[in-house]
C-alpha cells in the first residue's frame, strides 16, 4: 500500500513537472495611456530618471526607498540603484537605448526578492500637437520558478495595474508640466510685428 501510494506522488509530481516545463519562455505585459501633452514633453518627462519618484507607483509604496544614481540621469547610461521595504525589494535600472522623443528602452534587474532581468520599453507616438499615445511594456524570460510560478499568478496580473496607476501619474505630471498656451486676452494684446520698411 504505502509503495503504491509513493508511486502515485511520483506520478503526481511527474505531472506536475511536464506542466510547468510546458508553460511559455517568455512574458510580456503592456499598458498605453493618451497624454495631453507633446511627446517632447512626456520623453523628457520618462528619460530623466530622477523624475520617476513623481509618477512611479512603486515609490510611493515606500516612501523611505533608499535611491544611488549614476552623475548623469539621462541618457544611454543613466542608471539607479534602489533598496527598499519588501513591497519594492532591491535592484537596477539602466537605459539602454533611446530615440527621442519616439522610444525609451531600459534594462531592469531584479535582485530581491527574486532575482531576473527584463527589458522595459516607452513608446511614445504623437497624436497631435499637444496629445501622445504612451505605451508602456515589459519583456522578460521565464526560468523554471517563473513558469511554476505562472501556474497560479502571471505577470500582467501582478504588475499590470501598477502599470495603470504608474501611466495615470506620468500622465498628470506631463500635462501639467507642459507649456500653457496663451490666453485670448493675451494674444490679442500681443502687437503684431511691423512690416519691413520698404529702401
Amino acid at each position: 500500500m504505502f509503495k503504491k501510494i509513493l508511486l502515485l506522488l511520483a506520478v503526481a509530481v511527474a505531472a506536475l513537472l511536464v506542466v510547468i516545463a510546458t508553460r511559455p519562455d517568455a512574458y510580456h505585459v503592456e499598458r498605453s495611456l493618451d497624454v495631453g501633452a507633446p511627446a517632447a514633453t512626456v520623453f523628457a518627462t520618462v528619460g530623466d530618471l530622477k523624475t520617476w519618484g513623481q509618477w512611479s507607483p512603486w515609490d510611493k509604496r515606500d516612501p523611505d526607498m533608499h535611491k544611488t544614481f549614476t552623475p548623469t540621469t539621462s541618457g544611454v547610461g543613466a542608471s539607479y540603484a534602489w533598496e527598499g521595504n519588501k513591497k519594492v525589494g532591491k535592484g537596477k535600472m539602466t537605459i539602454t537605448d533611446q530615440q527621442p522623443p519616439e522610444r525609451l528602452v531600459e534594462r531592469l534587474e531584479f535582485i530581491e526578492p527574486f532575482q531576473s532581468v527584463a527589458e522595459t520599453t516607452f513608446n511614445f507616438r504623437s497624436t497631435g500637437p499637444a496629445s501622445t499615445r504612451v505605451t508602456w511594456s515589459l519583456d522578460g524570460k521565464n526560468n523554471f520558478i517563473g513558469k511554476a510560478f505562472s501556474l497560479v499568478m502571471n505577470m500582467d496580473k501582478m504588475i499590470g495595474g501598477d502599470f495603470e496607476n504608474g501611466l495615470a501619474n506620468l500622465k498628470q505630471l506631463a500635462e501639467a508640466s507642459k507649456p500653457a498656451a496663451p490666453s485670448p486676452a493675451t494674444a490679442a494684446a500681443i502687437p503684431a510685428a511691423s512690416p519691413p520698411a520698404s529702401p
